[in-house]
């Protein structure tokens, strides 16, 4: 242990919380260390021309700060795309839950049974449980669209 004196701090208004970064400056340094600093915060200063960063005050090379840049817009390009195909699917899988939901509904009611849109024959869930036949999305849409124009 050091022979200093323990200074006395006082906690009434609360902890206060020192910024590393702001010691360091005070000590004359810079923020970070040059060797560790990732650049993520650039100063683009158009008088005298140049690119620098903020937390190690060193200056940084036009095309090291374009690919910062395009690095950090690629990134969130990539997010939307992400979040957009999440949503996509979300959306196609609430709209067969609300489906089978409506099914359900009139299944479990006594007395009715929900009739097939487009031949009015009625749906039991037995036919359901008997296996189905299955076909493809696309191709069953383009067979309605083509019956759809043949009528008109």
């Amino acid at each position: 242990m050091s022979d200093a004196p323990i200074e006395p701090q006082a906690f009434q208004g609360g902890v206060r919380v020192v910024d590393i970064g702001d010691v360091r400056v005070a000590r004359g340094l810079t923020r970070r260390h040059r060797a560790h600093c990732r650049h993520l915060h650039l100063v683009y200063d158009d008088s005298e021309r140049r690119v620098w960063c903020e937390d190690c005050e060193s200056e940084v090379e036009p095309f090291d700060a374009f690919r910062g840049l395009v690095e950090q817009m690629d990134g969130h390009v990539k997010r939307l795309q992400r979040r957009e195909r999440e949503l996509a699917e979300a959306e196609s899988f609430a709209a067969r839950s609300r489906a089978v939901k409506a099914l359900d509904e009139v299944w479990r009611s006594k007395r009715l049974t929900p009739l097939c849109p487009h031949c009015s024959e009625a749906l039991l869930p037995e036919d359901m449980t008997r296996g189905l036949a299955f076909m493809d999305r696309d191709l069953a849409r383009g067979q309605r669209a083509r019956r759809g124009s043949k009528k008109r």
